[in-house]
């Protein structure tokens, strides 16, 4: 079975690195599945089945994490000794917030536009840059152990939530106009 001591890169055999190759960690995930998948443990003992099961939920939970990049940075960000608390999420970067709001008021205009459908997807067209913006930001910073450093990557995280809640909140709104 698996060492549960290891941090989700080690468990895939991967650097501790914000810049990750997602087909390597597809394939390695895919390997450790057919590893410890409880399929397997069927004929076994009800603790060989208790251990292939918690084997299998910390592959999905690490695949799940390092998949996505926002979730990834707030991984590696606890590694270096710092929580992202996104019940409290906040920026102090007043001209973010302002554009926030700009773009929230272009999508709540949305379904009056004279082109709803193109609009949505110039929309979700600058939402998507701005998020690749804050992830080049978040390899960056998260290379650094520097407390500087480490709170500017929180600050991108904090941004990068905003994001993609309104990223997510335009793709509905495109899927409703389809």
């Amino acid at each position: 079975m698996l060492d549960f001591s290891q941090n989700y890169f080690e468990l895939f055999g991967l650097p501790t690195d914000f810049r990750l190759d997602l087909d390597e960690l597809a394939l390695r995930y895919r390997d450790l599945q057919k590893v410890v998948h409880p399929d397997r443990y069927a004929n076994s003992s009800e603790q060989e089945k208790r251990m292939a099961m918690q084997s299998a939920t910390l592959v999905n939970e690490g695949f799940a994490t390092l998949k996505d990049p926002l979730s990834r940075a707030q991984y590696i960000l606890g590694l270096k000794g710092r929580k992202a608390d996104v019940e409290s999420l906040t920026t102090s970067d007043s001209s973010f917030l302002m554009e926030q709001i700009e773009l929230r008021e272009t999508l709540s205009e949305i379904r009056d536009a004279q082109d709803p459908a193109e609009s949505i997807g110039e929309l979700l067209d600058t939402i998507g840059k701005a998020i690749k913006v804050q992830i080049a930001q978040l390899a960056i910073l998260l290379e650094s152990s520097m407390e500087k450093d480490l709170d500017e990557a929180l600050e991108c995280i904090y941004k990068m939530q905003f994001l993609n809640k309104l990223h997510a909140e335009a793709e509905a709104i495109e899927a409703e106009l389809e």
